[in-house]
């Protein structure tokens, strides 16, 4: 593993690859998260491969890695149950001119996962489904306007959603003045929105629960304003889908939303993403309805055989094997851990660990308790060095006892740079470079 002194983590391969891949990739990376400027300048490794919770980069360093995939893997690296599952498919082909009968298996599996779904359809990314949610509640209603939640980072990479965040460019006005936003937990504001929208508004779509627990009777008050103003309630569950219960945050709330969808954990790394909802609103995409027909999911590759085989392996192991239970008590055992390291070092107010057991994340704030990506840097590059990989501090189930254990002693030697730098007001020293980045910003 890399050594506790962060001078001594040299990235020399890593380095090179970074340059070659920003001389022939948009950005260095193919998702804006995974970009080596959300790390400390020169500590952005390259990934050789992964098994379990490690990773090891070409430079021959080993991670305790979190957050795996933008938190897609969340059975591990190459998990022997889906590696099975897939490669009996890889010998029997990958796509048909016909649908194969490995997609009525996957639908049949999915909807006794999420048996608040009537039916589902499957694509490759979580974009193009929150998208095809989004048309759909259009068309049912003929309303042209998207309310999303205003708290939640990333809906989809299409022009409804990114056309209000700063990285807006090349999307018409025209475009964005058809989404507006509402505010998570406040009802109130819900209503008015839709009031002062009346009849415009096709859909409500959000994360029915991110880093704090949606507020008593919230859900099932969207739900109501939802029937009430005859618009479409959306559940983005690329997250919640798996981590809070195999059916989802909808399965764990017991409220129903008018569509769904999934994707990350569903298929383990593999590509798979799904929209599910009620029969009525999906059979818009389909051929069994009188009205206007809505070009709904259309992917050459949506229904690749081995991807929706992923699929149902990882929806078998975690009702097999209680996965949703074991992230929880992996996050409540790594909760635990960091609060009393950071508490310890005398920066428990400024590491702060938040959100669900299954799902956290840590924010570092400056000696003012405001949000800093120069301490976030620092906090990086001390993890990096002590071999811990962790842009959050979200579990995966192929994590044990030991990694949790040595993630904690590196977050404690963290936190003892962390304190220095707070008792000089400046993290500067500790930074070597220039701060990590927000993922969306106006200029690169």
């Amino acid at each position: 593993m890399p050594t506790e002194d962060t001078e001594e983590l040299l990235l020399p391969r890593s380095r090179v690859a970074n340059e070659r891949l920003h001389a022939m990739i948009p950005g260095g990376a193919h998702t804006y998260a995974k970009g080596d400027d959300q790390y400390p300048e020169n500590l952005a490794p390259v990934i050789s491969h992964g098994r379990g919770a490690h990773v090891w980069d070409i430079d021959g360093n080993r991670y305790v890695e979190y957050g795996s995939g933008l938190r897609s893997v969340s059975l591990g690296h190459a998990h022997p149950r889906v590696i099975e599952a897939v490669r009996r498919e890889l010998d029997r082909g990958s796509n048909f001119v016909r649908p194969s009968i490995v997609e009525v298996e996957a639908a049949e599996r999915f909807l006794a996962t999420v048996p608040t779904a009537e039916m589902v359809k499957f694509a490759k990314n979580g974009s193009d489904a929150t998208t095809a949610a989004v048309r759909l509640a259009r068309a049912a209603t003929g309303r042209p306007r998207v309310a999303i939640c205003a708290d939640h980072p990333f809906f989809s990479v299409d022009d409804w959603f990114i056309g209000t965040t700063q990285m807006s460019a090349g999307i018409p006005a025209a475009t964005n003045e058809l989404t507006v936003a509402f505010p998570y937990g406040d009802l109130a504001a819900t209503q008015e929105l839709l009031t002062r929208y009346q009849d415009e508004v096709a859909c409500l779509i959000l994360e029915p629960a991110t880093h704090t627990e949606p507020p008593p009777g919230y859900l099932a008050g969207l739900r109501e304003l939802a029937d009430r103003h005859g618009c479409v309630l959306i559940f983005d569950e690329m997250i919640t889908g798996f981590r809070w219960s195999e059916a989802g945050a909808q399965g764990l709330y017991g409220v129903v939303p008018d569509l769904s969808t999934f994707g990350k954990a569903l298929g383990n790394g593999f590509a798979v993403s799904a929209l599910a909802g009620r029969r009525d609103l999906m059979e818009r995409g389909g051929l069994r309805h009188s009205g206007d027909r809505v070009f709904l999911l259309s992917t050459t590759h949506g229904a690749e055989t081995h991807s929706l085989a992923a699929a149902m392996a990882v929806q078998t192991t975690y009702i097999e094997e209680g996965v949703t239970a074991r992230l929880h008590a992996l996050g409540e055992r790594l909760t635990a851990g960091v609060r009393d390291a950071a508490a310890a070092m005398g920066v428990g107010d400024h590491v702060v660990v938040r959100g669900r057991a299954s799902n956290l994340v840590f924010a570092t704030l400056d000696e003012n308790l405001r949000p800093s990506q120069r301490y976030r840097t620092l906090f990086l590059r001390r993890l990096l060095a002590g071999g811990v990989l962790a842009p959050s501090f979200v579990v995966s189930s192929a994590l044990d006892d030991a990694d949790i254990d040595h993630t904690v002693d590196v977050v404690a030697q963290a936190c003892a740079v962390y304190r220095k730098a707070l008792d000089a007001a400046d993290p500067t020293p500790w930074l070597a470079g220039r701060p990590v980045k927000p993922v969306f910003r106006r200029r690169a």
